[in-house]
């Protein structure tokens, strides 16, 4: 399968301080990539130099076969949105649609009036007094408009209210629907990413951590917690990638070679996973389980609550209560 970015070693730094290193890559066609991590983590670099703003300190990247921004023919083939999803302030959006046309010798004038259409904008209107929302969907606008290959959005989502949010996502999709593109987009707001991406990359402290198909990355990894413990009471068939310990609580971030069996003994580990893998109806029949075994567990009772939440509420309203008759008493003072 043909790679969209293919990167080498890629690492860029400015003075002694790494932004992005060590990264390698081979991202297949025909998906939505989500490029996830906290603030600082190099996604912002990682798309600068796949689009070409940037130049690798070492390594190499290719996007579609080609080096970025090598050339009119090699810039037609990606559109990119920057963080601030800009616009000139004092054009009108019918005037954006215009320069677009000049810039970009594939340029589709009927898909673009189609989308502003679509999305009730006064072509009259100056950019300046667009909403944030409308300002994010001018922008796409202008990026799908030039037709290209790959979609490099760069946290088109940060600046959105809820609502627009999931618009601007709705637009996406049907855009990726209608014209088979490939996409990347940043963000460190996972809940709207898990809803349109397929493939995910995971950034952190400038190191890529995972990259892979988000079905065979839920399946294999996990993020546990429960009572404090050490790391090496976890099945042998957990590698922790990851682990933070409070005085009485322990999370880690588990790879495994296989699904977790729903069948085994009931344990409150296998719950979290079970219900982070999205698999509620089976974390809820194990800590019924482990509440009917042990009915003085209160973490069982406060993870039933928490499971059972939307899918039995009056499960999950039983559960509360007994966790709060399970709860020492606060002291006074």
């Amino acid at each position: 399968m043909t790679a969209v970015i293919e990167t080498n070693d890629l690492g860029k730094q400015y003075g002694r301080k790494w932004a992005l290193r060590d990264c390698t890559l081979s991202i297949p066609e025909g998906k939505v990539i989500g490029l996830v991590g906290p603030n600082g983590a190099g996604k912002t670099t990682l798309l600068s130099l796949a689009v070409g703003l940037l130049t690798p300190t070492r390594g190499s990247i290719t996007v579609l076969a080609g080096r970025p921004g090598d050339g009119p023919a090699q810039l037609e083939k990606v559109g990119f949105v920057a963080q601030d999803t800009p616009a000139y302030a004092g054009l009108s959006v019918g005037k954006h649609l215009l320069m677009g046309a000049y810039l970009n010798a594939n340029w589709n004038q009927e898909l673009a009036r189609d989308r502003i259409d679509q999305l009730g904008l006064d072509l009259r209107q100056k950019a300046g007094s667009l909403s944030g929302g409308q300002r994010a969907q001018l922008a796409l606008t202008m990026a799908i408009a030039k037709q290209p290959e790959l979609l490099l959005l760069d946290e088109p989502l940060a600046s959105l209210d809820p609502l627009a949010r999931r618009e601007f996502l709705q637009g996406l999709m049907e855009i990726v629907a209608s014209h088979g593109i490939s996409v990347m987009l940043s963000s460190h707001l996972i809940a709207d990413l898990e809803r349109v991406c397929d493939y995910l990359v995971l950034l952190v402290a400038s190191h890529i951590q995972l990259a892979g198909e988000i079905t065979e990355l839920l399946a294999t990894h996990h993020r546990l917690s429960g009572p404090r413990r050490d790391p090496r009471s976890l099945p042998s068939s957990h590698e922790v990638i990851e682990e933070s310990h409070t005085d009485k609580q322990s999370t880690f971030l588990v790879r495994t070679d296989r699904r977790l069996n729903p069948d085994r003994r009931p344990d409150l580990y296998e719950a979290v996973v079970l219900g982070r893998s999205g698999r509620t109806r089976e974390a809820i029949a194990v800590l019924e389980r482990t509440v009917a075994a042990e009915p003085e567990n209160l973490e069982a009772w406060a993870l039933l609550a928490g499971a059972a939440k939307t899918e039995d509420p009056a499960l999950a309203a039983r559960a509360r209560a007994r966790q709060r008759e399970l709860a020492p008493p606060v002291p006074d003072g």
